[in-house]
């Protein structure tokens, strides 16, 4: 009989923990998607802390970045290398821009959410170089509805 309780109470344990393992989301960088050309897809991210999100170069000529305006309080920035692939884990919760740094102006960007955007307000006042301003406002509006079909 002790053995069964045992036996269960590893069990609960392997459940539990398994309950609270992070989640990894896959945003590929392209040359062309579904929103057009030079693309992160999905390129609307939202996510809990501790989770991560995998930056996959599917095509040639991309690279992932942090813009350092776009980043909440005590977060760290990231750079990946040029045709690599890179998992960033989130641990701080806020909104953060981020960009392929050869194919910023042609609105190459993503916003990735994590938890509560609470500095939202601040993020979405940077300033961006050609299109990649027009491509934030429409990911913060987005990212509005989102928020608003949630409440």
């Amino acid at each position: 009989m002790r053995y069964l309780s045992v036996l269960a109470a590893g069990a609960m344990a392997i459940v539990a923990l398994n309950g609270v393992q992070a989640a990894e989301v896959e945003v590929k960088m392209l040359n062309r998607g579904e929103k057009g050309v030079m693309v992160f897809e999905p390129d609307l991210i939202t996510i809990q802390p501790g989770d991560s999100v995998r930056f996959v170069a599917t095509d040639k000529g991309h690279n992932v970045e942090s813009i350092k305006e776009m980043l909440p309080a005590g977060a760290e920035a990231f750079t990946g290398k040029m045709n690599k692939e890179l998992t960033v884990t989130f641990e701080q919760p806020g909104a953060y821009g981020v960009k392929c740094k050869p194919h910023y102006g042609m609105g190459m960007v993503a916003l990735v959410v994590v938890g509560e955007p609470e500095n939202r307000n601040e993020v979405a006042e940077v300033k961006h170089p050609g299109k990649a301003g027009k491509v934030f406002t429409t990911l913060f509006e987005e990212l509005d509805k989102v928020q608003s079909a949630a409440r």
